[in-house]
């Protein structure tokens, strides 16, 4: 746990070593969040990257919401995602689907993929795969601006969580 001390003496570099993975593959969003220090406490760090990420023009939002995996999809089974991202997919038990689950998991990540254009995020932490399961199920009828919207909203709450995670109260 880094302290918030700790962070408040850190230079942008150090910062970005610290908090740049926190969003996934977009370090920039670390580095948009580094402007609003010092930090008062905790809900300020967190509170600086959901602004960072939503002052972000929307080219830039699209490629951080494009940068996530798809859920138990190939690069999360190989291995090939953020630390973070493998942690808490599986903590969902996303990483021991059945051949069934993980065949429906894959047919959903595709149809959702082909109507959005970008893969279906969802902060897992603290949820399971058939509660997964039930909001790709949900959210697949939404339209593209909602489900763009819906997106950076689950994106700011996987910010929540990798930043409590990180920093001490």
């Amino acid at each position: 746990m880094i302290t918030l001390a700790r962070i408040n003496r850190m230079d942008l570099e150090a910062f970005v070593t610290a908090f740049g993975d926190v969003a996934e593959h977009s370090p920039w969003v670390a580095e948009n969040a580094f402007g609003k220090a010092p930090f008062a406490d905790r809900e300020a760090v967190i509170n600086a990257f959901e602004t960072a990420m939503n002052a972000a023009s929307g080219d830039r939002q699209l490629a951080l919401v494009r940068a996530h995996p798809d859920l138990a999809g190939k690069a999360a089974l190989a291995g090939e995602v953020a630390e973070d991202s493998k942690r808490e997919q599986a903590g969902a038990g996303l990483n021991t689907l059945s051949p069934e689950e993980f065949a429906r998991f894959t047919q959903l990540n595709t149809r959702y993929k082909t109507k959005f254009g970008f893969p279906f995020i969802f902060a897992v932490k603290g949820a399971t795969k058939h509660m997964i399961l039930a909001a790709f199920e949900d959210r697949i009828a939404n339209s593209a601006e909602d489900e763009l919207a819906t997106a950076l909203t689950q994106i700011a709450r996987i910010f929540r969580f990798r930043l409590e995670d990180r920093i001490s109260k």
